[in-house]
């Protein structure tokens, strides 16, 4: 919502590299000339489909300060993505904004994003099933917009210190379970935690997408270590599990802060700095395409009982534990969701628990002999 207001001295400053390609482009959508900035990472060849991750500015800011200001571009020169950073128009205040149901505007910026998307995949190589959004604030609003009323483009979404308005949530109309990750201050005095006449609060909003994603309603909560205990917030984060398609609903709730993007260089008083917000969102966004978790439907879940195997507890904290009537040793490996090798091991009598405790928290994929099992790792 509101705007973040800074210096930058290096507009047209290149990061490391020759190839990496910053362009300010323009479409027409109903009658209207609309502007973005698109940024292409050294690793784009054209020859491979790449994710692509719409980044939306807060109201009455622009495209270029939510570059900075929620980067995501170091991010994406590792992991080959995409980023579009689209600008939103004036409203009848004269104030940058995306329609998402507030003060009478008639924008179409559901049609812009979709128009946004067929031309910018008609000119690189995008993977359709890996198309998401993000914003700060109005961004955030917007974001859920997408989920509501694009969902047959749009794979996942993450909102930083933003909500669902109350024209969104009224008439959300989503066609696929949709992983959604919301990173709000509790002491955000623009977008009340706690709600407001242009916004539903923030427990609403979850409780949305775990009742339409069919989701687990008690979540599993990871307190987040305090690193920095001068920015006057701690952090927990909450994960729904059990969606359809193995989708979740996560929540960072960021006690104490304020209505900043976490991380960022240009944060300001009520940043908190336990956690990168850009991390955390393309963590989230890396593990889901259209059709929910990367992976998920071909895997057995682990509450299951198969054949002679069985694990728990699950989600794990440290270590865990294999149940197996066979007397027979057998070969673990553990993968992350993107099938990368981690561990690997063979599991006999003598042990058979397998240790996590030095993994971050995420998703991985555990084989033990010829069965597969989903771990949580928190």
């Amino acid at each position: 919502m509101r705007k973040i207001v800074f210096l930058i001295a290096f507009i047209g400053f290149t990061f490391a590299g020759n190839s990496q390609q910053t362009i300010t482009a323009t479409i027409a959508h109903d009658g209207l000339q609309r502007e973005y900035i698109l940024y292409v990472p050294v690793s784009y060849t054209g020859s491979n489909p790449v994710p692509l991750v719409f980044n939306f500015h807060g109201y009455n800011s622009n495209a270029t300060e939510q570059m900075w200001y929620g980067d995501f571009r170091p991010i994406a020169d590792t992991a080959g993505f995409i980023i579009v950073h689209p600008n939103g128009l004036l409203d009848a205040t004269g104030t940058t904004h995306f329609n998402v149901g507030w003060g009478g505007s008639t924008i179409d910026d559901v049609g812009f994003t979709s128009a946004l998307l067929d031309s910018i995949s008609a000119d690189y190589n995008i993977n359709a099933d890996r198309v998401y959004s993000t914003g700060m604030s109005n961004g955030g609003f917007m974001s859920y917009q997408l989920a509501c009323q694009l969902s047959d483009k749009i794979a996942a979404i993450a909102s930083v210190t933003g909500s669902m308005s109350p024209a969104t949530y009224n008439a959300c109309n989503p066609q696929h379970p949709t992983p959604v990750l919301e990173i709000h201050g509790t002491a955000d005095g623009t977008v009340a935690y706690n709600g407001s006449n242009f916004s539903r609060p923030i427990i609403d909003v979850l409780d949305y997408w775990i009742n339409f994603n069919n989701s687990n309603t008690t979540p599993s909560v990871i307190n987040i270590p305090d690193i920095n205990t001068s920015d006057g917030s701690t952090v927990e984060n909450l994960i729904y599990y059990g969606g359809d398609n193995d989708v979740t609903v996560e929540h960072f709730k960021i006690t104490g802060g304020g209505h900043t993007w976490s991380g960022s260089a240009f944060g300001g008083a009520g940043t908190n700095y336990d956690i990168d917000a850009s991390v955390e969102v393309w963590k989230f966004f890396s593990k889901y395409d259209i059709n929910g978790l990367i992976g998920g439907p071909t895997l057995i879940e682990s509450s299951e009982f198969n054949d002679e195997i069985s694990i728990y507890p699950n989600p794990v904290g440290n270590k865990v534990s294999i149940q197996c009537m066979s007397s027979k040793a057998m070969p673990y490996e553990l993968y992350s969701v993107h099938g990368r090798l981690i561990l690997k091991g063979v599991n006999d009598l003598s042990s058979r628990e397998i240790d996590l405790s030095s993994l971050p928290q995420n998703v991985y994929i555990l084989k033990i002999g010829s069965h597969s099992f989903k771990v949580f790792k928190l």
